[in-house]
């Protein structure tokens, strides 16, 4: 299958139990190498979903976002590498870190506020774009590139 062809599918969420289910879901299809990125408004629920993501990998500790940390790490059926980019400017950045790294081939990682590395993201992905904050139902679009990434577009996983 052509790495131009665009794979989406959409859900709609109605409140932070249901964005965290459907991440819970979505992760019982993760694989090690997984790249997970999260676009969203503040307060769209990234943090929400990548709570959801983290138990369905069965991590135990209480995950918030690593904001100031800028990446946290869980232990799970597969661990789980948690980014929140939201306080750098830019790829530069985050890349002299050293916030991608060998580790996180036997595991998957999650970055919140993705579109600050997004030219410095490798294109074998999911994007998941949530549209909606406050109080109001959640519109999130998991979208691919790549055959590899269609296991999480199908309903059921």
């Amino acid at each position: 299958m052509s790495a131009t062809l665009r794979l989406e599918r959409v859900a709609t969420t109605r409140d932070a139990a249901a964005t965290r289910a459907l991440a819970f879901e979505l992760a019982s299809v993760a694989r090690p190498g997984d790249l997970v990125c999260l676009v969203g408004e503040l307060g769209a629920g990234k943090t929400q979903f990548a709570k959801g993501f983290a138990a369905g990998l069965g991590v135990a500790d209480v995950v918030s976002s690593p904001t100031f940390v800028l990446m946290a790490e869980y232990e799970g059926r597969l661990p789980l590498f948690h980014l929140d980019l939201y306080r750098l400017e830019d790829a530069a950045d985050a890349l002299a870190g050293g916030l991608l790294d060998d580790r996180q081939a036997a595991g998957v990682t999650i970055v919140e506020w993705a579109e600050r590395l997004e030219s410095a993201l490798p294109a074998p992905r999911l994007d998941v774009v949530i549209d909606g904050t406050g109080d109001e139902p959640r519109r999130i679009a998991l979208r691919t590139a790549h055959d590899a990434y269609r296991r999480y577009l199908e309903p059921g996983g």
